[in-house]
């Protein structure tokens, strides 16, 4: 079955370029030409990607994304886009964008990412899917909403914070090693170093643990990866 991938730009020229090529390599590609028509054409589980200009007319990249995230957190969202600014990059990852690839691109590199993009899609549609809500302690996660609760605050998390909570959950008990987090959650053109993956380690003991010096529920194993326990 092809894969199908939902693609939002309003350069007509370079539309029917991107759908050409995606067409080529033998995915079924739904193009629209505006921010409406993206998310009118959306449904949960209707395609494998979805791949958004930033300034499109009546609304924008950021809004279609929010918009697809209150229906499915799972589906893979690239932004291609002028928008070169870092604080935009970071807008877009925030909101719960996967990849973000500026204009103008190399096609063979753009092939790639989506390419990428499908077979980390298609991984975790074969992995166990935890209940939108896990609750440990007095803490609380949100998978649906991307909320988090502990220590009495509430607040969002990023895409890439649950989707590092839910591996770690997922595999409570189990030490997880740092090249099954990058293998899982990162491109390899982004790599980060192994001090990016503790960084949002210390986070969630801030976030969760009563006392982060002493972690009760996130835990690291020096030269190995990291482990969760209840």
């Amino acid at each position: 079955m092809k894969r199908r991938i939902l693609l939002a730009e309003d350069e007509e020229h370079l539309l029917k370029t991107i759908r050409l090529n995606l067409e080529m390599e033998g995915y079924d590609v739904l193009a629209v030409i505006d921010g409406s028509s993206a998310v009118r054409a959306f449904e949960p589980g209707g395609f494998d990607l979805v791949i958004l200009d930033v300034m499109l007319p009546l609304m924008n990249g950021f809004e279609i994304c929010q918009a697809i995230r209150k229906q499915d957190t799972a589906v893979p969202v690239l932004f291609l886009t002028a928008k070169a600014a870092g604080e935009d990059k970071v807008q877009g990852l925030r909101i719960g964008a996967d990849d973000y690839l500026t204009k103008p691109f190399n096609l063979e590199e753009f092939l790639l990412r989506v390419q990428n993009l499908l077979k980390r899609s298609t991984r975790r549609a074969h992995e166990p899917q935890l209940s939108p809500q896990f609750t440990f302690g007095r803490n609380r996660i949100d998978f649906a909403t991307f909320e988090a609760t502990g220590n009495g605050k509430t607040w969002p998390l990023t895409k890439r914070e649950a989707e590092l909570l839910r591996l770690l959950i997922d595999k409570k008990g189990e030490v997880v090693s740092r090249d099954l987090i990058l293998e899982s959650l990162w491109n390899d053109d982004a790599l980060p170093t192994a001090r990016t993956i503790d960084n949002y380690i210390l986070n969630y003991r801030k976030y969760f643990e009563e006392n982060p010096r002493n972690p009760r529920h996130f835990h690291s194993v020096r030269g190995v990866g990291y482990k969760f326990t209840e």
